[in-house]
């Protein structure tokens, strides 16, 4: 109502689609046809899945009703629309100055207002909804589009309200220090980065626009799009049959769609679980942390006159931590694992480079310092990897005998040194390599599948 008030929103009498054999208009999903921009056949009345637009249900070209398939009619209506193009300007500026977004949302945005924005309708005739507040718009509701996106505010307020605490959500909200970071699908970006702010704007009330809106493209099975109903991808109840919650949370987070649609295959799932997990990340913590159990009674060797490679390697281990942290920061989810995963092969590098297989034989001091090096690598390992493989990285603080829990820790507790006479717990396997091929992990999935429908 602040917005309406505000002047920001009018009406207008428009044409929409209307079955004649539901006795209904078809708004949004009701409406089905081809993109009048990129061809899409199945392109929705508010949006196109496929080039990410958003549209109105009358520019679908051979429109269609998805309850019955026919064909609809046009009739006129009275509705309630926003005026966004009184935000081009502002809009414009916030995404050209705003830095932290990433590159596919912000050009996705500022092109689509270089093609000029059009009034959005607010209001729609379908009998389910919030009602529209608006004078002489009984019976109308209103649209989703236009709630949903100022839920993330309300969400707040009722929040603090209902922990007596009123004021506290403008602290978020209002509060010029306060960041909203938001993760979406690149066919959410416009509602994030266009729609929401000028939302923001509309109310005059100074509210913080998002600070950074991390977008995604679009993770594909076999090609095509995930797709419950035509048995298309893997869902979580499936995959946790199947195997650890951590290897489907590094393997997503490791192919992450940050700048391209990518593609889900066995093949790959195979590889990093495989490579990364069990022969780089796993491997090197086991070949630690046995050593240590086998050669020095458990307990962590005490270092004395470390060489220049010491030296390096943990000043090296001390960048790579930094390089984790600011890319989480900076929403570079990808880009985080795989660094994650390097500081684990160039441990893996130092051993093999030092081998204190050998040093312990004849130099026991120098073996002790390669070791006295690795376990502070297995020791920021085990916090840095937490974001990714938390139930991992919980087995494996506890097997170092670290009080309290990994996930209680802050980030430089990765370069706290861990003390030489410090015990740690008998090594074990970390990850389990995956044996089976991808066509029989495809034949796995369908015997859960099949199961899973049968206790339905």
């Amino acid at each position: 109502m602040k917005i309406y008030n505000n002047g920001y929103i009018f009406t207008k009498e428009t044409e929409m689609p209307y079955c004649e054999s539901c006795h209904r208009f078809l708004p949004d999903r009701f409406v089905e046809g081809k993109c009048p921009y990129c061809g899409y056949e199945h392109a929705r009345g508010d949006q196109c899945d496929s080039c990410g637009r958003l549209l109105e249900p009358t520019l679908l070209i051979e429109p269609y009703c998805v309850i019955c398939k026919g064909k609809p009619v046009i009739k006129k209506s009275k509705h309630w629309y926003l005026d966004l193009s009184s935000f081009s300007e502002k809009l414009s500026q916030y995404l050209e100055n705003n830095r932290e977004l990433s590159s596919n949302a912000r050009n996705f945005s500022l092109n689509w207002i270089k093609e000029g924005l059009r009034p959005r309708a607010v209001t729609r005739d379908v009998e389910w909804g919030i009602p529209a507040p608006f004078p002489g718009a009984e019976g109308k509701t209103i649209y989703v589009w236009f709630e949903a996106v100022q839920g993330y505010v309300s969400a707040a307020i009722e929040y603090f309200r209902n922990r007596g605490e009123p004021e506290r959500w403008k602290e978020y909200w209002l509060d010029k220090d306060a960041k909203t970071l938001f993760f979406i699908g690149k066919d959410n970006i416009p509602f994030h980065t266009i729609i929401f702010p000028a939302l923001l704007l509309a109310s005059d009330e100074n509210y913080n626009l998002p600070w950074n809106v991390s977008a995604t493209e679009f993770l594909q099975f076999k090609g095509e799009a995930f797709s419950k109903s035509r048995r298309i991808g893997i869902w979580i109840d499936e995959a946790l049959e199947l195997f650890p919650a951590d290897y489907w949370r590094y393997f997503l987070t490791a192919t992450r769609p940050e700048t391209k649609d990518t593609n889900f295959s066995w093949e790959l799932f195979i590889e990093k679980v495989n490579a990364d997990l069990n022969d780089t990340l796993g491997n090197f913590i086991h070949r630690t942390l046995t050593f240590i159990n086998t050669q020095f009674n458990s307990k962590i060797p005490k270092p004395s006159q470390l060489d220049q490679d010491d030296e390096r390697m943990l000043k090296t281990l001390e960048e790579k931590v930094k390089t984790v942290g600011e890319e989480i920061e900076a929403s570079k989810l990808q880009s985080a694992a795989n660094t994650l995963i390097s500081i684990s092969r160039i441990g893996n590098q130092y051993l093999n480079e030092k081998e204190p297989w050998h040093l312990i034989k004849k130099n026991r001091s120098k073996a002790a310092n390669t070791i006295y090096v690795a376990t502070q690598i297995v020791k920021a390992l085990a916090t840095v990897s937490a974001p990714f493989i938390p139930s991992t990285a919980e087995r494996l603080w506890r097997t170092l005998t670290m009080t309290g829990s990994v996930h209680q820790q802050r980030w430089d507790e990765a370069l706290k040194p861990l003390p030489s006479s410090h015990t740690v717990d008998k090594a074990s396997p970390l990850f389990q390599k995956i044996e089976a091929d991808s066509e029989k992990l495809a034949e796995t999935l369908e015997k859960v599948r099949d199961r899973s429908s049968k206790t339905a």
